[in-house]
């Protein structure tokens, strides 16, 4: 099967930039099956990961049935891009994928410490790609199914998927009076973020709106099911109250040897206050970084430890088992593919 992708920006005209200078963001990538007679390309930038050839903006390719649309979130301080391994194995399962950049969040733009704090404003921008379809769908509008839509998400992009579900936050990770003493003051992209959220607290306007937003639900109820990956910490500032509630199936998929984001601390404990969640660690000295892609030689030079994987582990054939396990979990509630 061909590999079709698309990429743009959409505007969300309810929520300022960080700047406050104008609309937020998101720029979003799209793949999904390609006709039979599309070219594909070798994409042609420099990257950290391994990517597939995709036929860029090709027709789609015609299916007894349209697609159902899997949501992608990124990890902290990622990219949609950071997903493409996910992306087209559902694609050659029958499935379209559209993943987000984040924000603030994310390594396309600069850092910032709103967006890494403000985890909450990620649901919305999977909502707003819904609710504004028309925008990126085009002429391939009648082929994506919009009424089987589910998500799959990556450490903060599992924080993320939770909110479509029903989580609601109580805090934020790194708020300073959750801190421990000698604990972390942020996540490994930004080392020093408690310390900016007092300050953004007295300066920044857009923060405060968006701190004041904080325990609001951003349930979706489009989203039908979730692939829940290396979910981190910051799922413990969920209320307890709003998981036992979710009633929408979860699938989380964690290393043994998670460091950034222990299983026994963080799936564990989410699993544990889900109804209708199934949790598999996957053994063999897995990290964190399994769900990242296969990286390139420019990827191993630069960050050779989100790459790097115990002797006698294929980070594919880890990446392969995912893909074959995330259709049989929205399949087995009867929102399958049926391309």
């Amino acid at each position: 099967m061909k590999l079709g992708f698309r990429d743009g920006v959409l505007y969300d005209e309810k929520r300022l930039n960080w700047d406050a200078d104008g609309p937020r963001p998101i720029s979003w990538s799209l793949w999904y099956p390609a006709a039979e007679e599309a070219r594909e390309s070798d994409t042609p930038e420099r990257s950290w990961f391994q990517r597939a050839a995709v036929a860029r903006n090709a027709p789609i390719r015609p299916g007894t049935n349209p697609y159902p649309l899997v949501l992608l979130s990124h990890g902290t301080g990622g990219s949609a891009a950071g997903l493409e391994w996910l992306a087209r194995r559902l694609v050659y399962r029958g499935f379209a994928a559209l993943g987000v950049n984040h924000h603030g969040n994310t390594g396309s733009e600069p850092y910032r410490a709103e967006g890494f704090a403000c985890l909450w404003e990620r649901a919305p921008d999977l909502s707003h790609m819904l609710d504004h379809s028309y925008h990126w769908l085009g002429d391939l509008s009648g082929h994506i199914d919009l009424s089987r839509v589910f998500a799959a998400g990556f450490s903060a992009g599992a924080y993320s998927v939770m909110l479509l579900l029903g989580a609601i936050a109580q805090f934020s990770q790194f708020e300073p009076s959750r801190l421990k003493p000698d604990g972390p003051r942020g996540p490994r992209e930004f080392p020093d973020l408690a310390d900016h959220i007092p300050t953004l607290l007295r300066t920044s306007a857009v923060f405060c709106d968006s701190w004041s937003r904080m325990s609001r639900s951003y349930r979706d109820e489009r989203v039908k099911a979730a692939l829940v990956c290396a979910p981190g910490r910051s799922v413990l500032g969920f209320s307890e109250e709003s998981l036992k509630a979710v009633d929408s199936p979860s699938l989380i998929l964690v290393g043994d040897a998670d460091r950034a984001a222990p299983a026994e601390q963080c799936s564990s404990w989410l699993h544990a206050r889900l109804k209708h969640s199934t949790l598999k660690i996957f053994g063999g000295g897995l990290g964190h970084y399994v769900f990242l892609p296969e990286g390139t030689g420019l990827g191993l030079a630069f960050a050779a430890e989100l790459f790097t994987d115990p002797a006698g582990i294929e980070r594919a054939a880890i990446h392969a088992e995912i893909a074959d396990l995330s259709p049989a979990l929205f399949q087995a509630i009867g929102i399958g593919a049926m391309a």
